[in-house]
């Protein structure tokens, strides 16, 4: 069989994976109303494309905290791939460097651990997760009674000593991770983690205008518009509708990028449009992967960039600084909610 587009390997994983571990990865928090409008929300934005431009050449090239990558599209931090494949995630590593572009591993001594063995492998950037205090409800997670496979191990945490992921009543990964993060966790704790470091901190997780400038007062390099794919707190804004708050709260003092609900080349160029310098991908890197391992991550990133590119030349754009608010009109706008930009 063909595939025509990202979509389409979400069905063949949930056909090659087992169960609990297909679940694992598709499933939202409680309702997964979320899960489910960080889709829609992208539907409900239209193009205002213009014609008669000159096309020919388009450049997607971007650099990002100093970087210069092919497009502005990368690769979400999305915990244990190698339960979709073997190779886990150095084929999704292999993939984005063919592609020229980067994937971002997530994650008081043990953090100072993980930072200097970052360092030492040479990691150029932290992205905080700040939006997990606890764990969402993930019902799917409770039904199955998730634990990791007999063969696998947190490899982060190797060495550590922080127990293992045990079979529990509930979600075993809920429980182990009750016993790991810290909730006192605050934005002093961000400025802790800069006096440890030189690594630029991005923080993920962030969805209002309130926390976005605090993330620009406590000193983060960026911001990764995030709801946790929608794992966390259900009823929370898609992370499309949540950007523009979060753009404005930053004032163009960060760059700020968009992580939840891409699919399709049009996802990316409505992300730009509304003022993030580029977006991140998670489920469709995991179900790529589960179906062809570095082959299949290397599709999704190709049909991602051809979408991409077709895009912006049939909105008549030749480069990223070419897209602008003016290219799309949203619900917002519709409503008169928003001043008009014209």
């Amino acid at each position: 069989m063909e595939i025509t587009n990202v979509t389409e390997y979400q069905a063949i994983a949930k056909q090659k994976l087992p169960k609990m571990i297909y679940d694992y990865y598709a499933s939202g928090a409680e309702d997964e109303w979320t899960l489910q409008e960080n889709r829609e929300a992208f539907a409900r934005i239209l193009f205002r494309p213009r014609i008669l431009i000159d096309v020919s050449k388009i450049d997607m090239t971007t650099t990002i905290l100093g970087f210069k990558l092919s497009m502005p599209i990368m690769i979400s931090p999305t915990a244990m791939q190698k339960m979709a494949h073997p190779d886990g995630e150095y084929a999704t590593a292999r993939a984005a460097s063919a592609a020229g572009t980067i994937m971002v591993y997530k994650d008081r001594k043990v953090v100072e651990q993980l930072v200097r063995r970052a360092e030492k492998a040479g990691f150029k950037a932290i992205a905080l997760t700040v939006d997990t205090p606890r764990l969402g409800r993930r019902e799917a997670d409770i039904k199955n009674r998730f634990v990791l496979p007999p063969n696998l191990t947190l490899k982060n945490f190797e060495g550590l000593d922080l127990g293992k992921m045990d079979q529990a009543n509930d979600s075993g990964l809920a429980s182990y991770v009750a016993g790991q993060i810290d909730r006192t966790l605050s934005w002093k704790d961000v400025k802790w983690l800069q006096s440890i470091t030189t690594m630029p901190i991005l923080v993920k997780g962030v969805i209002t205008a309130e926390d976005s400038r605090l993330a620009v007062e406590n000193g983060a390099a960026g911001i990764i518009v995030s709801n946790h794919g929608a794992r966390q707190l259900d009823y929370v804004p898609a992370t499309i509708s949540a950007l523009e708050e979060v753009v404005k709260g930053a004032g163009g003092q960060i760059p700020v990028f968009l992580d939840g609900g891409v699919r399709r080349g049009t996802d990316v160029f409505k992300a730009l449009a509304l003022g993030a310098a580029g977006v991140f991908i998670g489920r469709p890197v995991v179900f790529s992967l589960a179906v062809a391992g570095e082959a299949g991550v290397s599709n999704v990133l190709k049909m991602l960039r051809d979408e991409f590119e077709l895009t912006m030349a049939l909105s008549g754009c030749n480069s990223l600084a070419d897209i602008t608010r003016n290219h799309v009109v949203t619900e917002a706008d519709k409503f008169g909610v928003m001043p008009s930009r014209l």
